[in-house]
């Protein structure tokens, strides 16, 4: 099967937590074809959210793909999360889109969430198509809607259909364009519309939303603004052409109306999707040989790994190029060569073999083995990096322990591969509790991956309070000589060493280093000097967080032929570090987050007041639209319950985002705090 004749499109649904992505793309596969038995989220039998955990929440964590086909186009539907602690699943998800349907709640309107990833699309530069959904419900205001979004997000939408009805009466759509009815005469499942005339009494609104619309998309192209003024008619094909324009150029958003759970909308919306949405071919950059995308060498990145006990499977997006089953392709992250196993087309949790997959295809391979979220897989022969993944600090930690010691095991196991699948979870062991702690990036992330134990592994685990991760550090410089001698029955033990910390700026980590010349101490001995200095820092010096941004350097030391080991010099590093250590100003260090305030201007003031309180520095003010944006740096430790306060404080009309900065010393009073503690 040839792919030259198939256009595609890799699209996402991206939407707030409850604004009906989910029951929208569960349309979109029963329309499709693809589902012949409607999910309900309600019933907790949906398609795409095959998690169990997703089937209990009613929400979308994993971003799975999907394929389905409209028209003869095929569209792969790539599943976002909607929740801001998943933020890095939707990074990677808008990375692989090349287009992206934005679903708003028609009562709601622009929510948080929504805004949040309309800002990460426009960083991706992701054309979009807007699709005002629940119209059916008390309250729905599709005009309301569409201004929220035009002032919100400050974008020119093209109202393409206005709702016929609203709320209970909510029965179908009149389409601009074509200017006739489409109307919805059945809920049931795959009900098709009929095409009327339009209502009367919206005949007068359809023109004048008609005009307007031919108004705004005629600016697209030079010939239909030409013939616009000199007051020819616009042809639909003509006008279709201009809205595709518009919309690959970010300058306009198509907007529709429906509701999904009710069966309205969604065939004219999947229409839209194929006329106006990108293809993969319209978003590459022009070859100077101008050879076709799929006849360049391979260039595919890995945006997903979902982890079992057999293996993994890693979702790839093809960007150039075209990959075989058996072929042999270079990592260019790790330099290592991997085999392509086999290769599927995934519907949700379904999967279809292929033997071959071309540039703008998306599928899940197997065979992969040290393949992880954002790395590049390229044509041996012509390396090439795409964008990295940043993967963001962990600067959350829980303590867990199985409640069954037989499940000690499985823990580990089971830990090993979510930490696989997701980068921004970080899995080690307190030394002195015994305890192990996930450190990730939010509350919610570290909540859904303990559910994910118990659901998919079956490990059911006690779970502390959620806790800042701190960190520890140096502030002078310190020399120590420290002698490690025991001598009990049977051999010895003896290792000298003198041992030199020095501070390091903030991000630079541990640095080990050996000065030592002439065999003072053997060769073989050095990395347990290094693992021994590397193991004491993980526990930190007295408050049990790591130290960290020093380096370490072995000066000189001595051996005796027979009592000197390794384990020796391990254990004497480790003693020297922590002697060392104490003597070198140790200070505490917090998580600073990045945080992104919008708020309506009358309440900028109690915003900024509050994250003043909250030790917060202020670093910008910017007008936003109608909002104004405070950028600010705040500890984590503040940050605890905010969202709550924040919409007390704006009567539910600010929003909040932040990530990870920097970790910066602790002031001096909450530092004597936390030695006194420790």
């Amino acid at each position: 099967m040839t792919h030259k004749h198939i256009t595609r499109r890799n699209i996402g649904i991206i939407a707030h937590v409850d604004a009906g992505k989910t029951t929208t793309t569960e349309r979109v596969l029963f329309y499709t074809g693809e589902s012949h038995r409607m999910g309900e989220v309600h019933d907790g039998t949906t398609t795409m959210d095959f998690d169990p955990q997703e089937r209990q929440r009613g929400i979308t964590i994993n971003s799975a793909a999907t394929t389905v086909f409209w028209q003869g186009v095929q569209i792969n539907l790539i599943d976002t999360p909607g929740h801001i602690d998943f933020n890095i699943e939707v990074n990677r998800s808008l990375r692989v889109l090349d287009g992206a349907v934005v679903v708003f709640d028609g009562v709601a309107g622009v929510e948080p969430q929504t805004e949040t990833n309309w800002r990460l699309a426009d960083k991706y530069h992701v054309p979009r198509i807007g699709f005002i959904n629940k119209l059916d419900r008390i309250g729905a205001d599709f005009a309301r809607v569409n201004d929220m979004i035009e002032e919100r997000l400050g974008v020119k939408t093209a109202v393409l259909q206005l709702p016929i009805g609203i709320e209970g009466d909510f029965k179908g759509v009149v389409d601009l364009l074509t200017m006739k009815a489409l109307i919805w005469l059945d809920e049931r499942a795959g009900s098709l519309y009929e095409t009327m005339p339009i209502p009367a009494d919206m005949l007068a609104q359809a023109q004048a939303q008609r005009a307007r619309l031919i108004e705004t998309v005629v600016e697209q192209d030079e010939r239909a603004l030409d013939a616009y003024v000199q007051g020819e008619p616009i042809d639909v094909d003509t006008l279709r052409a201009c809205i595709r324009k518009g919309t690959l150029s970010g300058a306009l958003v198509p907007v529709l109306a429906g509701a999904a759970f009710k069966n309205k909308g969604v065939e004219p919306l999947l229409d839209a999707v194929v006329a106006y949405l990108p293809s993969p071919e319209d978003r590459a950059l022009p070859a100077e040989d101008g050879k076709d995308i799929a006849d360049r060498p391979l260039s595919a990145l890995a945006f997903k790994l979902v982890a079992d006990e057999h293996g993994s499977m890693v979702f790839l997006r093809v960007y150039e190029g075209r990959l075989r089953a058996g072929d042999v392709v270079l990592n260019a992250n790790t330099g290592k060569k991997e085999r392509i196993a086999r290769i599927y087309e995934v519907h949700a949790d379904q999967r279809r073999e292929r033997t071959d997959i071309a540039a703008g295809d998306i599928a899940a391979v197997v065979g992969l083995k040290d393949t992880l979220t954002g790395h590049t897989l390229s044509d041996p022969a012509h390396p090439v990096v795409l964008e990295h993944i940043v993967v963001p600090e962990a600067v959350m930690d829980v303590a867990i322990e199985p409640k069954a010691h037989v499940d000690q095991q499985n823990l580990s196991k089971a830990l090993h591969l979510l930490s696989r699948e997701d980068p921004s979870l970080r899995v080690h062991m307190d030394e002195e509790s015994g305890q192990v702690i996930l450190s990730g990036m939010g509350e919610l992330q570290l909540e859904v991956s303990l559910e994910k134990l118990r659901t998919r592994f079956g490990v059911e685990v006690a779970v502390g309070r959620p806790q800042v991760a701190y960190r520890e550090t140096l502030s002078q410089e310190v020399t120590v000589h420290h002698v490690h001698k025991k001598q009990t029955g049977g051999p010895g033990q003896f290792a000298e060493l003198t041992l030199k910390l020095t501070p390091l700026p903030r991000g630079e980590g541990l640095q080990f280093e050996s000065q030592i010349s002439g065999g003072a101490i053997p060769r073989e001995f050095i990395p347990a000097i290094e693992a021994g200095v590397r193991r004491a820092a993980l526990v930190g010096v007295f408050a049990g967080h790591a130290c960290v941004d020093f380096k370490a350097t072995l000066l000189d030391g001595s051996f005796h032929e027979r009592d000197s080991s390794a384990m020796a010099f391990e254990i004497a590093a480790g003693a020297a570090f922590r002697e060392a250590a104490l003597k070198a100003g140790p200070l505490v260090l917090e998580p600073v987050m990045a945080v992104e305030v919008i708020t309506p201007a009358d309440h900028v003031g109690d915003c900024i007041g509050d994250l003043m309180r909250r030790r917060g520095h202020i670093r910008a003010q910017d007008v936003r639209g109608n909002a104004t944006v405070i950028s600010a740096e705040v500890p984590l430790k503040e940050m605890f319950g905010y969202i709550g306060h924040l919409r007390a404080l704006t009567s539910g009309r600010a929003q909040y985002s932040m990530q990870f900065d920097h970790y910066d010393a602790l002031p001096p009073q909450l530092q004597a705090a936390m030695h006194a503690h420790g």
